[in-house]
């Protein structure tokens, strides 16, 4: 029995998404469809988790991925401590290239510019994301509107 970790809206932060380093690929079908969904809402409904203290993409590849075709500046997302975090697990996915996976790698993939194949690493960090909507229009500005 592992606690699940609970996040509000308050946890939610706006950052640029230069900031933002992915670690693997995505697959452009999920992602033209999560295109086509997000074009439709005009808004995100999900944020994504990252490492706060490298921008690291944990959980949000393809709602990153579809950021610069939508011409956005910002993206919502939760931060966490993911080295220190023992909530937050990595594995691999069945059928991965790799058995094993630690979370210094992905750090290190995420600063190397270089990705792993998509489904490669399979994090469980929690059960719940809060429900969140924010526009494409307010995620095309530059400046942060939270303190």
């Amino acid at each position: 029995f592992r606690n699940a970790m609970k996040w509000d809206e308050d946890d939610v932060r706006l950052v640029p998404l230069e900031w933002l380093k992915p670690h693997e690929r995505i697959k452009e079908r999920n992602r033209n469809k999560l295109l086509d969904m997000t074009k439709r809402w005009n808004g995100y409904t999900k944020p994504l988790i990252v490492d706060k203290r490298t921008g690291a993409i944990l959980d949000g590849h393809h709602r990153f991925s579809i950021a610069a075709l939508l011409e956005l500046k910002r993206l919502p997302v939760i931060c966490v401590d993911y080295l220190a975090d023992e909530n937050i697990t990595v594995e691999t996915w069945p059928g991965s290239e790799r058995d094993t996976l630690s979370k210094d790698e992905v750090i290190e993939m995420s600063l190397s510019g270089n990705l792993f194949p998509p489904k490669t690493s399979r994090h469980t960090i929690a059960d719940h994301l809060p429900p969140i909507f924010i526009s494409l229009d307010e995620l095309k500005l530059e400046n942060d509107s939270q303190p």
